[in-house]
């Protein structure tokens, strides 16, 4: 995030908290017990597809655990849900639009971290 920008357009910094976690992990246990604490009315987690697994940032250059990703937010969206109606609070969760190379039949477009958001987001509703 960038303090000056978010100022210039009108935000007061001094009534956010920003959390920069290491790991997809950290991000969403902080989010968890955030909206548990009922203490915040929205929170804001930017953006899904820098959220990395530990195991993904910890591995080789190269290696990639296939949907360690989608996993943890299946998981931590399930979690979170409950929780989310309990306090009423606002989570909004910012993603990328993302293309698959190659795609010759139906839409090339994917959004990162599988497709949990897209189940959840009815839930939301």
């Amino acid at each position: 995030m960038d303090p000056s920008y978010a100022q210039k357009i009108g935000v007061n910094n001094k009534e956010l908290l920003i959390s920069q976690p290491n790991f997809a992990e950290e991000a969403l246990e902080i989010t968890d017990h955030l909206v548990a604490s009922g203490a915040l009315d929205i929170i804001v987690v930017d953006s899904l597809q820098h959220l990395g697994p530990r195991a993904e940032l910890e591995g080789e250059m190269g290696d990639y655990p296939v949907g360690a990703q989608a996993r943890l937010m299946s998981q931590a969206l399930r979690k979170l849900t409950a929780t989310i109606h309990k306090t009423n609070t606002t989570c909004i969760f910012i993603n990328q639009l993302r293309e698959k190379v190659g795609v010759i039949f139906g839409s090339p477009e994917v959004t990162p971290g599988g497709r949990a958001f897209k189940n959840f987001l009815a839930q939301f509703e």
